[in-house]
């Protein structure tokens, strides 16, 4: 496949679109706020925006930048992508990690995003509606997952079902290309989405004070649980670590997909403004629509206490059992339940096909393989290894796939690229890339940010991990003993993974020196 013969997006707000689409998950609208709440509300908002100029837009734009950098090049995925920039015999073998991390993501991901569209299709049916309390709408979410027997489902046939007809969806949507395919689930996608959490906003906001006999349990009640500040833990590092880390999962960030994004951008597509474009559609979604919706509604039917038990519980407590048992207690409640679960889904979708594209572009570009037929062994791959995830869901599989590719793997992943652009490639020829067919030059600070800030923001969470969590993480110490094999499980099927894929690359790399392809006319590594 030649430079010239490489897809391209349709149109720069096409672009915008799949980028905000990559980066508005679950997360903006179940864990943020939960985040947000657990750990200072208002002050919360304090280390998060920190985090976000000092490592969410400088990332953002080393990433897209590494991106169409490599894409330039012929390359899609991240060995190509450090190979051309650092032409040392390990940098393919380091960019591994940007196809490893979304793949395992995606293999647990979409089963949770098939969730979101079977709930969807629960609201409209009213089929959980009767189980009116927290508790039951657990029940039915364990019985719908096959995690626990009871008298809402009879086998877990359900959820698979489900799951097949959203791993089809992913398939089909990837099948079609990044233009005819991502760009246009993004341009109907995205609007819908923004338009449904605003619509769900305005409702939370008319809630009032749904019971007149606890007065103390109002809509402004749940506001101020979220945002009132609690100036007393900004000197926790607990909350420090937990915005560092919302900011990485809220923007997708060390996964590979930015860049593969980025590698179907022309060699002078404004990377600055697209990155500011894209963070700020995605804040907006997160801190004004996300902050607005879930844990305000939590407070104003179930009380603090009540919202307090919810936010410990995690985001799915949140989305999967508090909201549907409110969606019961307001009139339209089935419709609103529908719009809801389908926001999650239309937000889960635009991210899960976008953390399959890195291992698309990998066998599309290095491999020849045709879109359609990658797509097929893509979908494949994750059905094959997705099995162990939904049956063994409650013996904490999907838990260890997360905690390595969902957690540790991104901040890896970017503390290597931005040690490779900015000390093996060079900060001088990186802030004159990021520059590059800029409508207006980014701000001088930003280079000394970029080469010294974010790369000692990085390594300075990757050192208190290991300093904290790393030891007890490793041995297994707070894993229930009757657990720990299927964790060994999780850990050898990531290992086997990460294997095959280093085969793959150095496969490719074999085969180019047997066949070297013309260089790029632009030089910079094997196009």
């Amino acid at each position: 496949m030649e430079n010239n013969k490489r897809e391209e997006w349709g149109t720069k707000l096409g672009l915008v679109l799949v980028l905000a689409g990559n980066a508005i998950g679950l997360g903006n609208f179940l864990r943020f706020p939960v985040q947000a709440a657990e750990n200072g509300g208002g002050a919360f908002m304090l280390p998060y925006f920190i985090s976000l100029i000092f490592l969410g837009i400088p990332l953002m734009w080393v990433e897209l930048t590494i991106g169409r950098f490599g894409g330039n090049r012929g390359h899609g995925s991240m060995p190509g992508m450090f190979y051309s920039m650092w032409n040392n015999r390990w940098s393919k073998y380091i960019g591994i990690l940007g196809i490893f991390t979304p793949l395992i993501i995606v293999i647990y991901y979409t089963y949770i995003e098939s969730w979101t569209l079977a709930f969807s299709f629960f609201s409209l049916t009213g089929k959980y509606f009767g189980a009116e309390s927290r508790e039951s709408m657990g029940a039915f979410l364990k019985g719908f997952q096959g995690v626990q027997s009871n008298n809402y489902f009879s086998s877990i046939m359900p959820a698979i079902i489900f799951y097949l007809i959203t791993l089809a969806i992913n398939v089909y949507i990837l099948s079609k290309g990044v233009s005819k395919g991502i760009e246009r689930l993004a341009n109907i996608a995205m609007p819908l989405l923004l338009i449904m959490a605003t619509a769900l906003a305005i409702r939370v906001l008319a809630f009032g004070t749904p019971d007149p006999a606890n007065p103390e349990n109002n809509i402004t009640a749940g506001l101020g649980f979220i945002w009132n500040p609690d100036f007393s833990q900004l000197t926790n590092s607990t909350v420090w670590l937990a915005a560092s880390g919302q900011i990485f999962f809220t923007l997708s960030l060390g996964m590979g997909a930015i860049a593969t994004y980025a590698s179907y951008m022309k060699k002078d597509d404004d990377v600055a403004t697209t990155g500011i474009a894209t963070a700020g559609t995605n804040e907006f979604a997160e801190v004004v629509l996300g902050g607005t919706i879930a844990i305000p509604a939590a407070v104003a039917f179930f009380g603090l206490v009540g919202a307090q038990e919810i936010a410990k519980g995690g985001a799915f407590d949140l989305g999967f059992q508090s909201l549907p048992a409110i969606f019961q207690k307001i009139p339209l409640g089935q419709f609103f339940g529908f719009i809801w679960f389908l926001l999650l889904f239309f937000a889960a979708l635009t991210s899960s096909v976008a953390l399959t594209q890195p291992a698309m572009a990998f066998l599309q570009e290095e491999f020849r393989i045709p879109k359609e037929r990658a797509a097929i062994i893509v979908g494949l791959v994750i059905f094959i290894c997705s099995i162990p995830v939904v049956f063994f869901l409650k013996h904490g599989f999907l838990d260890e796939l997360d905690y390595w590719a969902g957690t540790f793997g991104p901040v890896l992943c970017a503390f290597l690229e931005t040690i490779i652009f900015v000390w093996l490639f060079g900060m001088a020829k990186g802030w004159e890339e990021i520059n590059r067919g800029a409508t207006t030059r980014i701000p001088k600070v930003f280079f000394y940010i970029i080469k010294y800030i974010t790369p000692a923001f990085l390594f300075t969470i990757l050192a208190t991990w290991f300093y904290q969590s790393a030891i007890d993480v490793l041995l297994m110490k707070n894993i229930d003993p009757s657990n720990r094999p299927y964790v060994w499980g999780a850990r050898l099927m990531m290992l086997a993974i990460f294997i095959g894929l280093a085969y793959l690359v150095r496969k490719s790399w074999r085969m180019k020196e047997q066949n070297p392809p013309h260089l790029s006319p632009e030089g910079g590594g094997l196009g």
